[in-house]
């Protein structure tokens, strides 16, 4: 059985733990094994839960870009040697850092096009991918950056403790 290339948001849903509003993502509309493209609607709703005093900034586009990347792990974790399996059970990945984000505008919700969200893996091993990511709206770019997700915290090994 060959991988779904889309997905639309109760198959998103399934597969990452952004439940209700808080799934953000309306569709996958393309990915392979370095990158995914999503689209989303949810900077216009009134009830987004990352709006603040009425508006959605520009930083929030960071979460869009994780939930992009979350799918993503959670595809890889499906798509095995001998094809497909929907019930893998993918691990925990947490967003351990962000860097060179580059916000393009102030605020998200004044764009009348969906988003478009792009993820694309540029290094990882076991424990922890690097990610590059983008958002725009049409074709205007609203934020891009790089973040490093970590897929077994508990795997990382922690400085010894200085004596003391």
């Amino acid at each position: 059985m060959n991988p779904p290339r889309t997905l639309n948001h109760d198959e998103i849903a399934r597969r990452i733990p952004h439940q209700g509003a808080m799934g953000l993502l309306e569709t996958v509309t393309d990915w392979d094994g370095d990158r995914i493209k999503c689209q989303a609607s949810s900077h216009q709703a009134a009830d987004n839960p990352l709006r603040a005093q009425g508006r959605l900034g520009a930083a929030c586009g960071v979460e869009y870009a994780a939930q992009a990347m979350a799918v993503h792990g959670t595809l890889m974790a499906e798509s095995t040697a001998d094809g497909f399996d929907a019930d893998a059970v993918p691990r925990a990945g947490y967003l351990a850092s962000i860097r060179s984000v580059i916000l393009h505008v102030d605020r998200l919700d004044t764009f009348a096009a969906p988003l478009q969200v792009s993820a694309e893996r540029i290094t990882g091993d076991d424990n922890t991918v690097l990610y590059s990511f983008a958002v725009t709206a049409g074709d205007t770019a609203l934020l891009s950056g790089r973040a490093v997700v970590v897929l077994d915290a508990s795997a990382l090994s922690l400085p010894p403790a200085a004596p003391g």
